[in-house]
This record gives C-alpha cells, structure tokens and sequence, in this order.
C-alpha cells in the first residue's frame, strides 16, 4: 500500500507540476495526475513510484526541443550516445509503475520531419561505433544533428508496470525498454502516426510479459532488438525472455518485428493467441550483412492475420532498409523459428523466407493456412512440417 497520495495541483501553462510532484513523492508513494488537460515539460521517475494519469486526463508534452536538455544517456536506434531527454526517463531505478486510463500525447508532430535531416548524424553515430569511439564521446542532442529521442524510455530498470493509459504521437519509438527485467506491459493503447514511431521496443531486456495491448502505429508495433552491429556486440546483452499474447495489431508496418537491431543475440521469444488486421506485413524477422548476432527459439503460434498489405509471415536476412550501412559483412544466424496455427486471408504474399547463402535458414510451419496473391518465396531457405 502507498505511503501517502499526492494530487497534482493544476496551473495553467506550468509544465513542472507534475515532476515537482514526482520529486517530492515519498518512498512507495504514488502520484496521481486528476481529469484535465495538463502541460508538461519531460519527466524523470525514481524508485518505488506509481504515476497514475486519472480517466479523462491528457498530459501533452513540450513541442520545445531545448526543454529535453541537458543531454541524458540512451540507446538511439541500437546504438549507445548522449541525446535529447526522452519524454518520460528513468535510469537504474526499480519498481516503478505507470496506470490509470488517461492519455499521454507527445507532440510528435514538432519533430516528425527531423526524419528528413537526422541522416548526417546517424551516419556519424553508427560511424563512431565501428571506430570505437566511446558513448560519452557520442554527444549529439542538437536541432542540427536531428536525432529525435523516444516517448518513454526506461534504462537498467527493474520490476516495472505500464497499465491501462493510452500513449499518442511521441518524437519518434514510443515505449522503449533499454536493458530491463521484471516488465509486464498490460491493456495499453498505442496510437502514433509518424516516421519510425514503433510502438513498443523491448530492447535487451528480459522476463517482459505483453498482453491485451492495442497497437496502430506508424512503424512496427512491437519490435524485439538488442543492438546495432558493433555496439551490439560490445554491450553484449541479449534481449530474451519475452512473452506476448492476447495483443491487438490493427496497422503498422508489421505487427509483430524482430530486429533488424538483433546484434546482441534474441532468443526465448514466445509470441500467441494475437490478431493482426490491416498492418504492412504481420510476422516478421528482420537482420541484414553487418548485423551478427542471432535469433533463436522463437515461437508464434494460434494468430490471426487478415487483409496485411505484402508478406503475412517473413523471415530475412536479406533486410534491405538500413539508417546506416553497416562497416562489417558479418552474417546474423537464425534457428528453431516455429509458426504453428497462423491462419489469415488476403495477404500479398503468406510466406517469404531469405536466408544467405553463408547462413542458410530454416523455418517449422505447423497449420500454416493464409490465402495470398503471390507464391511463397524461399531463398536460401528450407522449409519443415510437422
């Protein structure tokens, strides 16, 4: 039970009642943000919190970039770099918990064509890993450099709640766990529209249970990572352990992603009873040349997929969208991947499987029924039934 309740005071325009209110929460207190539109600037949890947004409330964040200074540790798109404050941030802190049926809202549209202009300094980040340059020295949070941070991010936490709020239109990935353990993720509604705005990114994390979520999105709704190439590699930390079910997917560009940032290694992924209406593609395993790493003992099974617009199920390591070419040439592996009970209709394509021809895959289809325009694909490729 919470040692004491404290209630927001509403001020027009202040954008620092709520974290005001954070800071002078007590150990095991909880926060409760009342029915009302509220402004906010960026918000820092700590341990032993409850952060509940009242039915009826709406928390919109700064459209002001300099309000997200000064720069904060983070994993930018696999790559470890000092950016721009995620709009909600926590650091090694532990059971937190974020309730209640209000609504954050993100103000993504402030940031949104940043996408157009980041690329220099994406090339410079992933540039820096390859060379070996450090994190502290990869300090970027500058209009110039345009490297959009995400909605909510939380690193080296543990024993962390996400219930029942719905999340809308951050700068760019919106629920994006960073080396976690102890997540369950429950009835969150997950509304974004913009460029890579993905939904949820567990992110070499592990035990992270996800159920009866509802995601429409403007990228991939959910996407499982563990790095990106070099940096991948150094961190080392595999993302595992993961659960999904009971999931609604109802646009993006695939409902359920692993990778392409999988260079620390996915495995122990178990992915079931979900419905996927209307997004790009449905499953979908994604790494390239350069990647490394690996996926394995992945399992999907008892899903819906109806009316995706090209591939129902894809399994590639032939990826060919990347923010940065990777240096290396250095191949990913992929084993035990298992599909059992998907069925579907109007796809543009049931099945596409690309493996390499130094990393050849293989995939077990069990009760694998999807009408489609076009023949499955295999490349490099070897399919099992049993």
């Amino acid at each position: 039970m919470c040692e004491k309740t404290i209630y927001c005071e509403y001020k027009p325009d202040d954008r620092k009642a709520i974290q005001r209110a954070i800071d002078s929460c007590p150990a095991g207190g909880k926060v409760v943000v009342p029915r009302g539109e509220w402004k906010s600037g960026p918000l820092t949890l700590k341990s032993n919190l409850t952060l509940e947004v009242a039915e009826g409330c709406v928390i919109s964040f700064s459209d002001c970039m300099e309000d997200y200074l000064p720069p904060v540790f983070t994993r930018w798109e696999g790559v470890e770099c000092y950016n721009y404050k995620p709009l909600i941030y926590a650091k090694g802190c532990e059971n937190i918990t974020i309730t209640g049926k209000g609504t954050f809202f993100g103000s993504g549209q402030s940031w949104w064509h940043w996408k157009k202009l980041q690329q220099q300094a994406a090339t410079a980040l992933c540039e820096a890993q390859s060379k070996g340059i450090p994190p502290e020295d990869r300090v970027f949070a500058t209009r110039e450099a345009a490297l959009r941070p995400s909605f909510l991010q939380l690193i080296s936490c543990k024993n962390i709640v996400l219930e029942q709020f719905t999340i809308q239109d951050g700068p760019q990935w919106t629920i994006h766990p960073v080396y976690c353990e102890h997540l369950h993720i429950h009835d969150l509604t997950v509304e974004t529209q913009g460029p890579n705005t993905d939904g949820l990114n567990p992110d070499s994390c592990s035990d992270v249970l996800i159920e009866n979520c509802t995601f429409r999105t403007g990228d991939d709704c959910i996407a499982i990572n563990s790095g990106l190439n070099e940096d991948g590699w150094r961190v080392n930390k595999p993302c595992h352990g993961i659960e999904v079910r009971s999931c609604n997917f109802l646009g993006g560009h695939a409902a359920i992603a692993i990778g392409s940032g999988m260079s620390g290694g996915v495995y122990d992924i178990t992915v079931h009873d979900c419905t996927i209406r209307g997004t790009q593609r449905g499953l979908r395993l994604k790494s390239m040349r350069g990647r490394g790493g690996y996926i394995r003992d992945v399992h999907f099974s008892d899903i819906t997929i109806d009316n995706v617009q090209e591939e129902a199920i894809q399994v590639s390591m032939n990826y060919e969208s990347s923010t940065a070419v990777p240096v290396s040439r250095r191949a990913p592996e992929f084993s035990e991947i298992f599909f059992a009970g998907i069925h579907g209709r109007n796809a543009k394509t049931a099945v596409a499987l690309r493996g390499l021809a130094e990393s050849p895959l293989t995939v077990t289809l069990h009760d694998v029924a999807i009408t489609a325009e076009n023949p499955d694909v295999l490349e490099y490729a070897r399919v099992v039934t049993d």
